[in-house]
């Protein structure tokens, strides 16, 4: 056994001299300069052919990636010329952290199967989950795709979907609850203002009206000042209108609100002790 040993380290320390320890290193300069140049020539054809931009960064991205990881792999065979036994230990070796790289992949990878099957959400619906609130644009295997209001595309892997809540706005279907507040002084009649806002509601374009229209009230502090909240509870039609139904009632409301001379919340209205 101890001849074995001392055998595989002579063969290691002859292996791992300096001659090819020079070679190794300015193999490696040669491919960290062939990457630059790949860049150099990139920026180029970016400005260029700006209209093929993202398909050239990508192209250019994965040249980039293989030129580092064949060019790493053949310089460390040409360079050491390793004996059977050592590319067995490294073999071994590369397997194990192979196995800990991809770990979380596989997660996502099972967490995804379960996406698929228990299907607390799934592709067009508005869901909101970390503070981040938008459409499911697509599951995949390893990561869920969300596009936000503003045009963002956010990557969320599926095992986080697993462990965390997650808030679906319209599960599954086009038509989705939007919630909508106004604030009135407490003087006002809610009545004849609950009778303007449905009407408000009633005529929008946007408006689902096989579902229920909620209109409730409560008092409220606002700006240390005693106010009635009233919050609306209406369905539009598809998702994708959800911020022009919003935007819809707030402006025709606002001006119900001013042709009946309904009064917000002033300084004048009650205070809080």
């Amino acid at each position: 056994m101890e001849t074995e040993q001392v055998s595989t380290l002579f063969e290691l320390t002859q292996t791992l001299n300096l001659t090819r320890m020079l070679g190794f290193f300015f193999g490696m300069v040669f491919l960290v300069v062939m990457v630059k140049v790949i860049q150099f020539w990139s920026d180029h054809l970016y400005k260029r052919f700006p209209l093929r931009r993202l398909l050239l960064l990508q192209v250019f991205t994965t040249l980039s990636f293989m030129l580092y990881i064949f060019g790493t792999i053949g310089l460390l065979y040409s360079t050491f010329r390793p004996t059977n036994e050592m590319l067995i230990a490294f073999g071994g070796t590369a397997a194990v952290a192979f196995g800990f790289a991809i770990k979380d992949f596989i997660g996502s990878l099972v967490a995804g199967l379960i996406l698929l099957f228990d299907r607390p959400f799934q592709v067009g619906d508005r869901v909101s989950f970390e503070g981040v609130y938008g459409e499911i644009k697509s599951i995949g295997l390893r990561a869920v795709r969300l596009v936000t209001l503003d045009d963002n595309i956010v990557t969320i892997p599926n095992n986080k979907f697993i462990t965390e809540k997650v808030a679906s706005a319209n599960a599954g279907e086009l038509n989705m609850m939007v919630e909508t507040f106004f604030y009135i002084n407490l003087l006002e009649d809610f009545e004849k203002v609950r009778t303007l806002i449905y009407e408000v509601i009633c005529t929008s374009r946007f408006c689902y009206l096989n579902k229920p229209i909620l209109i409730t009230a409560k008092e409220e502090e606002v700006a240390r000042q005693l106010a009635l909240k009233v919050a609306v509870k209406a369905y539009v039609l598809d998702v994708k209108f959800e911020k022009a139904f919003e935007t819809d009632i707030v402006i025709r409301v606002q001006k119900a609100f001013h042709e009946h001379q309904i009064q917000r919340p002033t300084p004048h209205s009650p205070k809080l002790d």
